[in-house]
């Protein structure tokens, strides 16, 4: 019955049927929410985490079918090995090893030449939550003056039960898509403590339904504009008969249609953990603050003219967790460079296998060393610093805003076309151009720098 409906839906918009499957499920977290706030919210710990869990469940096999499983062993080894293998060193690589294995040969095992929806993908989601999880408890076992105030706030002082672990797992408004929260996070949203009402539901209706509104209307953008910016029309004769100019704005556009995807699933499942309270992130200048679970900056994210602006406002959760578990912890290399290109690796073969993820993330350090680079310059020198400041800035910020999307589009293209063969035909139809504008500028800045910024003015570069 379901499966029939299903498909008679899937044609009726258009859409493959996974795709309405996914979003269906992210939007089922919403009434999830209200059941637990209406029904649950004073019931004992135990009943909370069967809702959770079993809630999760459902929209894992309502996806995935009996692939559940597959998370279902990871969930239940993860837990074991916090049992058995206790707060170590041993733990922690065993958990980092077991996770990321069963995630990588996942991908290579089910890998094809399209972005499919299958159960690999909520499942590095849950990678990246229970190698988290392993930490925190490895946290929780040292001295609190070892602890940063960030680790403070997520580690464990206890293991957790294999009932709360699976709660945290399969949490209905994270599993699908994320946001990445800690366990500690979770265990304070059932204990009552997210919420601006001592003792009582909070009140996050409004908020919830903001970021609700707010990615109906990205997913709207994206329904409306994807079909004319298809990932296939790079691959077309007629993508290669277009004027350079044309191919270049092409790629500018399509980057912003395509990220509309991503983004108009993160705010609308941001605001399923809003409602819950999971989303609640303390008081701030007298405010409530519903941010705790918040993968977008979304005004950032169309306003900024820089690559790092687009960065840190996209996918901020996960690129949070990246931060606190592999960046910071890789500070005994003794070198930033290299713990952001090994951070940046990880992040690699966390997204799969393919050629293009690995080209996309090279592409984004350079590009954002350069970017670095450029912005010392313009600090640095009077002269710049002025027109920068000056009359001109509204052009500038225009020209900013063409250079910073078509060179944000430029490595999205092996990212979603994902083999060799494909971006590199996309690359020569546009005779990489961003290879060598970004290559131009590494090795002019150095010299613009020695001309335009006197010596005793010169601040070192940041790295961030």
């Amino acid at each position: 019955m379901a499966a029939p409906l299903m498909e008679k839906l899937s044609e009726s918009l258009g859409s493959p049927e996974p795709a309405v499957r996914l979003i269906l499920s992210i939007l089922i977290g919403y009434p999830f929410a209200l059941i637990y706030r209406r029904y649950l919210f004073y019931q004992p710990a135990t009943v909370i985490h069967l809702f959770h869990a079993i809630s999760g469940l459902a929209l894992a096999a309502f996806n995935f079918g009996s692939q559940i499983y597959h998370s279902a062993v990871c969930v239940l080894v993860q837990f074991l090995m916090l049992r058995l293998m206790g707060r170590t060193v041993t733990a922690v690589l065993s958990s980092f090893t077991f996770q990321m294995v069963y995630l990588l040969a996942g991908y290579y095992y089910t890998a094809t030449e399209e972005y499919d929806i299958k159960w690999t993908m909520p499942h590095c989601v849950l990678t990246l939550k229970l190698v988290g999880l392993s930490f925190d408890y490895f946290d929780g076992g040292k001295e609190p003056s070892q602890l940063s105030a960030e680790q403070k706030t997520s580690a464990l002082s206890s293991v957790p039960s294999l009932l709360e672990v699976c709660g945290f797992s399969y949490f209905y408004g994270g599993f699908l898509v994320g946001p990445q929260f800690t366990m500690r996070n979770y265990q304070r949203l059932v204990a009552r403590e997210l919420t601006d009402c001592p003792g009582k539901p909070p009140n996050s209706g409004i908020p919830a339904l903001k970021r609700f509104g707010l990615g109906f209307v990205c997913l709207l953008l994206y329904t409306i504009f994807s079909p004319y910016y298809p990932d296939s029309y790079y691959l077309t004769d007629e993508y290669e008969a277009q004027p350079f100019w044309y191919r270049c704005v092409f790629i500018l556009l399509w980057a912003k249609v395509i990220l509309y995807k991503y983004v108009s699933c993160w705010v609308i499942a941001e605001g399923v953990c809003v409602l819950s309270g999971l989303g609640y992130n303390g008081v701030v200048d007298g405010k409530h603050q519903w941010d705790a679970c918040a993968n977008m900056k979304v005004w950032m994210f169309e306003t900024t003219p820089l690559f790092g602006g687009t960065i840190s406002s996209f996918n901020i959760n996960t690129n949070a967790w990246v931060a606190r578990h592999v960046f910071k912890r890789l500070k005994f290399l003794g070198n930033k460079t290299l713990s952001h290109v090994t951070t940046l690796f990880f992040l690699t073969i966390w997204h799969g296998l393919h050629s293009g993820y690995f080209l996309c993330f090279s592409m984004e350090f350079f590009i954002v060393t350069v970017e670095r680079q450029a912005l010392a310059l313009v600090r640095d020198s009077p002269l710049l610093s002025k027109v920068a400041n000056s009359a001109l800035y509204p052009l500038i910020y225009v020209v900013q805003q063409f250079i910073h999307w078509l060179f944000m589009g430029y490595p999205l293209v092996p990212f979603c076309l994902f083999s060799w063969d494909k971006w590199l035909k996309v690359y020569s139809s546009v005779y990489f151009c961003g290879h060598l504008f970004f290559l131009a500028a590494f090795l002019i800045i150095p010299h613009l720098r020695k001309a335009l910024v006197p010596k005793r003015e010169r601040s070192p570069q940041k790295q961030d």
